[in-house]
């Protein structure tokens, strides 16, 4: 039987704890308080609207400097309040009226949310002063005032001249560069810059936010030109893009549950696809939430800034990040849509930005493409594809039908194949060019060759049937651990080629700790989804060439037991670790070689070097 608990007790809260708790680990950064103070101002201000039905005019919010004194004030023409609300809301940490309002009028203009945000003024201040006259009591004053926010005095004071409140914070000297107006107008300007109501920075006549974005039209204001309208977009992204020029933006529009509405653009910045320079600033009710907000963009869209608004994403208790909740992954599924719909009206519409995106971020775009159907459809045959004659559109790398593609780092034994066969190979190691490509032949048809891959060298080298003696006897002179193959192929020159498994290789280097460093996590994926098939034990084979007029005047010699057969033999051996000098692929003695070629050469022509 469960005994009943005999009292109930209360919560003590250490407010001293909890300031601690503010200023160490809610909040990034102290500037967030000025943010917080102009915020609550803002809610006043809508909070009368919403209250007092027969007040018309405009809102004013002023935020003063003194960098001699060392103080900052917001004042506003809001609401004020009464000395109950004071008590009952200022001073009670967490209990804040703004939520009150919200819940019985509906308002999605508010933004208060947690009764956290006046508290976060002494975490700039030596002492807060507060004057207030409610519009409930016009004829009346408060000023509250106190030093840490724990303890405060109230008392009555003459009417302010004007219904609303005046916050003055006495900075600690670590702060006192807050009150320069530069400092002012730079924190204004990042936290503030969408708030609908005027915000004005020391005796300025013209607010700071005067200039709406350019996705906001009042009713009845006349449509832009479309050109006039497509700088006024770049105008504004150029305000938020800090690292790049903004090669041209894209209108972001409420979409299913998706209320976001803002812009997206393309930085001008050449990229690499494993490059992530996105960047998003995210305002929730006009008021700056995050400026990192990039997990709401496209993983595969590192060239994307951009900015957007909404009312229907939740700040955390820090109001710098955002709840991930069913309206984070709408916003993002939107954002994703606007990114490839704006492709596509770019690409139709203004061939000029298209040329430069797809010059600044070919790579990026490879990766990218395979991550829509309608984006691979676009991109397809507009991107540039590294191969061994440099960088070629796709349908450029057909030869007969097929298009070859070369798994490893360069250099090696494929590089000198089609170096020989003059044929552009794909460089396969290259971020997406694989997978771009693998995609490309499915859907437009063809052939591709993967050299090192058992499935491709099955085209390039067509086995021959030799006596296993004729194999073991190559096999000993030619090998060296290689699995030795006797093939046709082009062209008939070339006598011998080693081809690594470069599919084993590509297993190994994508799988390894270090490719989860390097590798966007995006690409990782896309790259492990077809490395997982790949069974890792890597075979080298040794292509001997029958139909090369060398290799079977060797054959011919051996078969008639001719001792010349083997001394020709050793130097195709030294010829294939010449070829390979330089590839990762073999640690073989070139010097070796080189000796054992001339001393190959000598034999067969009958010459014996006299000893000195």
């Amino acid at each position: 039987m469960t005994e009943e608990f005999p009292s109930i007790h209360t919560t003590n809260v250490d407010l001293g704890g909890l300031m601690a708790v503010l200023g160490k680990h809610l909040y990034s950064t102290p500037e967030v308080a000025l943010r917080e103070l102009v915020q609550n101002a803002h809610d006043s201000i809508i909070r009368r609207r919403i209250e007092d039905t027969s007040w018309t005019d405009r809102g004013r919010i002023r935020v003063r400097g003194n960098l001699a004194k060392g103080t900052l004030s917001v004042t506003d023409t809001g609401a004020g309040l009464t000395e109950d609300e004071i008590h009952r809301y200022l001073a009670t940490v967490g209990m804040g009226y703004t939520r009150l309002v919200r819940e019985q009028s509906g308002s999605e203009e508010l933004i208060g949310l947690f009764g956290l945000g006046f508290l976060s003024a002494f975490l700039l201040a030596d002492s807060v002063t507060l004057v207030t006259t409610s519009y409930q009591e016009p004829e009346t004053g408060w000023c509250y005032q106190s030093n840490d926010g724990q303890q405060y005095r109230l008392r009555r004071v003459p009417a302010r001249s004007e219904v609303g409140t005046e916050v003055e914070v006495q900075l600690r000297e670590q702060f006192r560069h807050l009150a320069g107006g530069g400092a002012l107008t730079r924190v204004l300007d990042r936290y503030c810059a969408l708030l609908s109501e005027p915000i004005f920075v020391g005796d300025a006549a013209t607010a700071m936010n005067d200039d709406p974005p350019p996705w906001r039209r009042k009713p009845g204001e006349p449509m832009d030109h479309p050109a006039q309208y497509r700088r006024k977009c770049l105008s504004f992204a150029s305000r938020f893009e800090e690292r790049f020029e903004p090669i041209c933006a894209m209108p972001v529009e409420p979409s299913g549950a998706s209320d976001a509405r803002g812009l997206i653009w393309i930085q001008d910045g050449a990229t690499y696809g494993t490059s992530d320079n996105r960047n998003l600033s995210v305002f929730v009710r006009g008021m700056l939430l995050d400026d990192d907000a990039r997990d709401l963009l496209p993983a595969w869209a590192g060239f994307v800034g951009g900015v957007i608004e909404s009312n229907r994403l939740t700040p955390t208790a820090s109001r710098e990040d955002l709840q991930r909740d069913e309206t984070y992954g709408a916003v993002r599924e939107a954002l994703e849509e606007s990114v490839v719909e704006g492709f596509t009206t770019i690409a139709r519409e203004d061939p000029s930005a298209w040329r430069r995106i797809l010059t600044r971020h070919n790579e990026a775009l490879l990766g990218a493409s395979l991550c829509d159907p309608r984006l691979f459809a676009l991109l397809a045959d507009e991107l540039r594809v590294p191969t061994s004659q440099g960088d070629l559109p796709v349908r450029s790398l057909r030869s007969g039908g097929n298009i070859h593609l070369a798994l490893g780092s360069g250099g090696g034994f494929e590089e000198m194949l089609f170096r020989a066969l003059r044929v552009p190979v794909a460089r396969g190691d290259r971020y997406a060019v694989a997978p771009f490509l693998r995609e490309w032949v499915d859907t437009r048809g063809g052939r591709l060759i993967e050299v090192g891959t058992e499935h491709g060298d099955r085209h390039l080298f067509r086995p021959v049937a030799l006596p296993q003696e004729e194999v073991d006897w190559l096999t000993s002179l030619l090998g060296d651990g290689e699995q030795v193959i006797a093939a046709r192929y082009t062209p008939v020159e070339l006598p011998l080629v080693v081809v690594p498994d470069r599919e084993a290789e590509l297993k190994r280097r994508i799988e390894s700790d270090e490719a989860d460093a390097r590798i966007s996590a995006a690409a990782l994926r896309l790259a492990r989804t077809y490395t997982s098939a790949i069974d890792g034990s890597a075979v080298i084979r040794l292509y001997v060439n029958v139909d090369c007029p060398v290799v079977n005047a060797i054959l011919e010699a051996h078969r008639a037991g001719r001792p010349e057969a083997a001394t020709a033999a050793r130097l195709l051996w030294a010829l294939k670790v010449v070829m390979a000098s330089g590839s990762e692929d073999f640690s073989l003695d070139l010097n070796k070689a080189l000796a054992q070629m001339g001393d190959a050469a000598l034999s067969l022509a009958g010459i014996e070097i006299q000893p000195d």
